[in-house]
């Protein structure tokens, strides 16, 4: 396996950083107060879109090859990378993934996910995706507060497969992890949502990652949808998928796609964000 190149950003870099933290998250909150019955999932691109713009940056999902939207949305079996579409229809009771990212004009990315159960559906399905959600969610702030103390990058996969094991007999996907950020949306390392035999490279002050663990209600397998885009589980289950875009520094960590830095999320592991000082 080739040597990943990994860029630590200095105190003063991860705060540039987390401008485009800020804005994603506005992104997401926006969307996600506009989920609802009979919404389209262009619709939602949309909102997404005019926040991000309004904010001074841009889509840093436009500036991968052969996308054109601002954010991916999918919906129950989906599990990510889902085409925003204007006949693709909110119902009531639908878990709804919606990933999104921006880049500032500093050239600095955030990227973050959330999934949203839509109220109103049947009690006992609602319910079910509800617990699905909250477990992806979960194993996503536990991998985040193992950060805080890892030595180990493959500690953090760690963290988040026995986060989900704990909560049921979930699916966990292989193919599709976490991923370093920064000058671009995409960088090493590769951060993975399950246990490795390898402990993976060592953690130094300045990484930057996403963390994004994706979670299904059946088996782990998945297909791409004939939109060459759309990966979907191949036994119909429902999927969860959660990300949020993590600095670790020389005094702790600090969630750059959280309003609060991960304070509220955090607190049941005990663990305190710090922002960094330059």
């Amino acid at each position: 396996m080739p040597r990943e190149r990994i860029s630590h950003k200095t105190n003063a870099e991860i705060m540039l950083m987390r401008e485009a933290g800020l804005i994603t998250a506005a992104a997401l909150k926006a969307v996600k107060n506009a989920i609802k019955p009979g919404v389209s999932t262009l619709e939602l691109d949309k909102i997404a879109e005019e926040t991000i713009v309004a904010m001074g940056a841009e889509s840093n999902f436009k500036l991968v090859p052969g996308y054109f939207h601002t954010i991916c949305a999918s919906i129950n079996g989906e599990v990510v990378h889902g085409i925003p579409k204007a006949d693709r229809i909110i119902q009531a009771g639908d878990i709804v993934s919606i990933d999104c990212g921006a880049q500032t004009k500093a050239g600095w990315n955030g990227d973050a996910a959330f999934s949203f159960v839509v109220p109103g559906g049947e009690s006992e399905l609602t319910a079910k995706r509800q617990a699905l959600s909250d477990a992806c969610e979960a194993s996503l702030w536990a991998g985040i507060a193992k950060l805080a103390t890892a030595t180990r990058l493959n500690e953090i996969g760690r963290a988040v497969e026995a986060s989900i094991r704990n909560s049921g007999r979930y699916g966990i996907l292989q193919d599709y992890i976490g991923h370093g950020v920064g000058r671009s949306m995409h960088e090493d390392p590769a951060v993975f949502n399950y246990q490795t035999r390898d402990l993976g490279p060592r953690i130094e002050t300045g990484l930057v990652i996403a963390i994004e663990p994706m979670i299904t209600a059946g088996s782990q397998a998945v297909r791409i949808m004939a939109d060459d885009w759309t990966v979907a589980t191949k036994d119909g289950s429902d999927a969860a998928h959660w990300e949020h875009t993590v600095a670790r520094h020389k005094d702790g960590i600090w969630v750059l796609t959280a309003e609060d830095g991960g304070l509220e999320g955090l607190k049941p592991y005990g663990v305190t964000p710090v922002e960094p000082q330059f």
